[in-house]
């Protein structure tokens, strides 16, 4: 007797989400799982039909980053931040992509999404349970985007990447 298996049956998840990549941070966390998913779909999806998909991961992605570089300088941290840094970096690689994949490379966007998985741990345990603990220490609330008491800002500009063992 033969039986039918799903793609998800054949396909690994490269990335599951466990709790060592929770921050501390409720809407930070949501948006990370969101992003482990589309990873996960990108993989899932056969390499001729990635780009839309992938278009819709690298949106996620800025604002996805958009999002905690706000924080970032609602909390006190320089626009020039490394956290934000690496971010960009981050971006300027995914932006080209695209183009390698249209050009003659479809599996550019697989390639990606495994670097990404492995990126994406240390990232999430160094610089963002940075973030996460130092938007709790001053009272920030990323549901609302606003401080309990401002003052709690001191007149310091912060630019390093958002934990304690990186100034």
């Amino acid at each position: 007797m033969h039986t039918m298996t799903t793609i998800a049956e054949t396909t690994p998840t490269l990335m599951p989400w466990t709790d060592s990549l929770n921050t501390g941070d409720a809407r930070m966390d949501e948006t990370h799982q969101e992003f482990v998913d589309m990873i996960n779909t990108i993989l899932a999806t056969p390499e001729d039909e990635q780009l839309p998909v992938y278009k819709e991961f690298l949106n996620h992605t800025v604002e996805h980053f958009a999002q905690e570089e706000r924080w970032m300088l609602a909390t006190g941290f320089s626009a020039d931040n490394c956290h934000a840094e690496h971010h960009a970096t981050i971006l300027e690689t995914m932006r080209v992509v695209e183009a390698h994949y249209l050009d003659t490379d479809k599996q550019i966007i697989t390639r990606m999404a495994e670097a990404l998985a492995e990126w994406f741990p240390g990232h999430a345990n160094s610089m963002d349970a940075g973030l996460a603990a130092h938007l709790k220490s001053v009272g920030f609330d990323s549901v609302t985007e606003t401080l309990a008491d401002p003052s709690a800002i001191k007149n310091v500009t912060m630019s390093g990447c958002g934990s304690v063992s990186c100034s």
